[in-house]
């Protein structure tokens, strides 16, 4: 018996020894991580100074460079999808440098479509509005900003139609919808419009946001995936029954293909929702996702996506970094929820995008930080160009990284 007591104190001190040996080897590996975050969004701030520059010059949020190289900017008399990104983008810049021109950037590019809350003939007022106003008010609290959240939401709810259980993407009776011949189609894309709901209810009190936007989860999860896990972009439904008239593709290679960015806002949205609303059944699809992501044989070995995994011939065939961004933006997300088991993989993908490879040297690119992201070749738009929402998740991920690296949590 005296010789046991002995061996077991050796035991507890051997224990005792190799958990802080363990717990200093995962400080060292967060404080270098931390050290090339902070390099990599103070090479962003540098690099985004410039394209802040020119913006102030237009005074219109820029989204792209046209074909001759030089940047599109968006006109604040029309809607577009992408026009909450740069006021987005610099609220994020303000949070992890702390330099109020930031703070001033994102509060005038934002007011320049704050009209827009009202306008009921598009879905994508999440994407607008929770990533400039919604940002905004996480970070200043600003009663103002509020009340734009919650009347973009009560706008973006209003498309919800308790007939078919999902809100409506597209009104297909103009453009190039119309000539589809669909009712009411719903795309994967939509997923990300639901956190502008969900915080609504936050703010508001109010639980038919949350309502509207678990539905609408639910009858995606149920109609858009295969049975391996990728997602088609368009399920089209009877206006009327709500029952699926036709699953198909806009953007992508084929009906049957996986369209690279929309398998990126599955993996975001199912995450988000989960953030929200602690149902497993999110989790569980968001890490299925995930699977399909990162294990499939079309992904290149840097894990930068051609723009749909399914393009059969592969030769010169463009990547999308803007579905990278936000794949590496939801997985270190996901890592919070998951003891952490995807961060060797969005610490590669982000060190991967943080290359000379797909990160512009400063002052090129017309000051864009990313290169070689995808619009929507089947339109034969923005292909292989830089794109405003490329920036956003990139530094969203830059941002939740610091984060995840200092807290553990975002």
């Amino acid at each position: 018996m005296r010789r046991i007591i002995p061996l077991l104190s050796l035991a507890c001190v051997l224990i005792i020894s190799c958990k802080k040996d363990k717990t200093k080897v995962n400080s060292e590996l967060s404080n270098n991580a931390l050290e090339r975050i902070n390099t990599q969004i103070e090479y962003a701030d540098k690099q985004l100074s410039g394209l802040l520059e020119l913006a102030e010059l237009k005074n219109k949020n820029p989204r792209t460079l046209e074909p001759d190289s030089t940047i599109y900017f968006i006109d604040s008399d029309k809607f577009d999808w992408t026009e909450g990104f740069f006021p987005g983008t610099s609220w994020y810049l303000y949070e992890g440098t702390g330099d109020e021109k930031w703070k001033k950037a994102a509060s005038h590019f934002q007011s320049l479509f704050e009209s827009h809350k009202d306008w009921a003939a598009y879905h994508d007022l999440g994407f607008v509005f929770n990533c400039s106003y919604g940002n905004g008010y996480r970070i200043t609290n600003d009663s103002l900003y509020k009340n734009v959240l919650l009347e973009a939401a009560t706008t973006l709810a209003n498309r919800f139609d308790t007939r078919v259980g999902l809100i409506k993407s597209w009104d297909a009776d103009r453009g190039w919808q119309a000539e589809r011949g669909w009712q009411y189609p719903v795309i994967i894309d939509n997923m990300m419009n639901l956190e502008l709901l969900f915080n609504a209810t936050i703010m508001s009190g109010d639980q038919s946001y949350k309502n509207i936007a678990i539905a609408h989860a639910d009858n995606t999860l149920a109609n858009h995936y295969r049975s391996d896990n990728s997602s088609y972009h368009v399920v089209d439904y009877d206006s009327i029954t709500g029952q699926v008239l036709s699953k198909e593709t806009a953007q992508g290679y084929a009906d049957e293909s996986s369209w690279a960015r929309g398998q990126a806002w599955g993996l975001y949205g199912f995450t988000m929702c989960y953030r929200y609303t602690k149902d497993e059944k999110y989790l569980n699809q968001a890490k299925k996702i995930a699977t399909f992501i990162l294990n499939s044989e079309d992904i290149p070995d840097d894990r930068i996506p051609y723009w749909d995994y399914d393009v059969e011939d592969k030769t010169n065939t463009p990547r999308d970094v803007s579905a990278a961004a936000v794949t590496v933006s939801a997985l270190i997300e996901l890592n919070t929820y998951t003891n952490g088991i995807y961060e060797d993989i969005s610490n590669d993908m982000l060190n991967v995008l943080s290359s000379n490879k797909y990160r512009a040297k400063i002052g090129e690119n017309k000051h864009f930080l990313l290169k070689h992201s995808v619009g929507s070749i089947p339109h034969n738009n923005e292909i292989d160009v830089p794109l405003n929402y490329a920036d956003y998740y990139y530094i969203e991920a830059l941002i939740r990284a610091k984060k995840y690296n200092t807290l553990n949590t975002l």
